[in-house]
């Protein structure tokens, strides 16, 4: 089985690429990171109270450790011992790892604020924006807009595509499965305000860790594929208030050549934050080019994966 994981990872990411996931299916079933999510809610409602909201938020993030494990586990499982075919068990495996990964989503999603962008809608742009970027985007002007687009793509990239990569090739669904947990909870209870700073403090530090090697890898990847960033990725990765973000962020601002992060609002709380690389704000014109980047990057992983499963 494990010498079969980059086999079925290259298997996943191309099939996630052209199929990304079904419409249909998300209107009938939602999507495993809802299911997820509606856990955390529950946890977080329960839970998230008085003084030991931060042991809560331990316990929480062992919570989602152990059902991504089991569900991991029970499904391949089922794989490979409960279906009567081989084939049968690794189809099913590449399509359920599939929903762990975003390189379809990121793309289309950040190409719809592209659309409006370039024909100077702002406010359809802002709109397609704000399903994609926790910061407030009602008052982001087109280069705001751009930048905005620009670093999530970057750091999605990570978190989406190259760390769920990553810990399926290490550890098969259950490591996906515990990743995708783990990052879901960062986004919704890993935040640093008031409600959050305690019971969320575990999760936080879990998907810093889950994301500290991928990190470095995707950051190197973007650099591989622009031909240059390397400068501005060593430099400038620090600056960013996260340990992992900067390394992407900061690859996609040197392949570019332009400046990313700065000050940002945030529910209504304006966030001071470094700036990411050096020359002008991005357009429209740079937010394609980190699209080009973006898909060279993909491909760049599928080869670099293919040739982990030539070599094995």
């Amino acid at each position: 089985m494990i010498a079969d994981r980059p086999e079925q990872l290259l298997a996943v990411l191309i099939v996630e690429a052209a199929l990304g996931y079904p419409a249909w299916l998300l209107v009938r079933i939602g999507h495993p990171v809802m299911w997820a999510g509606r856990l955390i809610a529950g946890m977080d409602r329960r839970w998230n109270h008085g003084l030991r909201a931060r042991a809560a938020g331990v316990v929480a993030a062992i919570v989602l450790v152990v059902t991504g494990s089991a569900a991991g586990l029970a499904i391949e499982w089922v794989a490979s011992e409960g279906l009567a075919s081989g084939w049968t068990g690794t189809v099913a495996i590449i399509l359920i790892a599939t929903t762990g990964l975003a390189q379809r989503s990121l793309h289309d999603h950040v190409a719809a604020v592209i659309r409006p962008l370039a024909a100077g809608d702002l406010e359809a742009a802002r709109i397609a924006l704000s399903g994609i970027v926790g910061r407030d985007t009602a008052v982001l002007d087109a280069s705001g807009i751009a930048a905005a687009a620009t670093e999530t793509l970057a750091e999605s990239f990570c978190d989406g595509i190259v760390a769920p990569a990553f810990w399926f090739l290490l550890l098969g669904l259950p490591g996906l499965f515990v990743f995708k947990c783990v990052s879901t909870a960062d986004s919704m209870i890993g935040h640093c305000d008031a409600r959050y700073r305690q019971f969320g403090w575990a999760s936080a530090r879990l998907d810093d860790a889950l994301n500290w090697l991928p990190a470095r890898l995707a950051g190197a990847l973007i650099c591989l594929c622009a031909g240059k960033g390397w400068r501005t990725m060593w430099r400038d990765s620090g600056n960013h208030l996260s340990p992992n973000a900067g390394w992407p962020e900061s690859a996609m601002a040197g392949a570019l050549g332009v400046r990313l992060g700065g000050g940002a609002a945030y529910d209504g709380e304006w966030i001071a934050r470094q700036s990411l690389g050096e020359g002008p704000a991005p357009g429209v014109a740079e937010l394609n080019r980190a699209m080009a980047v973006y898909r060279r990057a993909c491909v760049l992983l599928w080869l670099s994966v293919g040739g982990i499963a030539w070599l094995l």
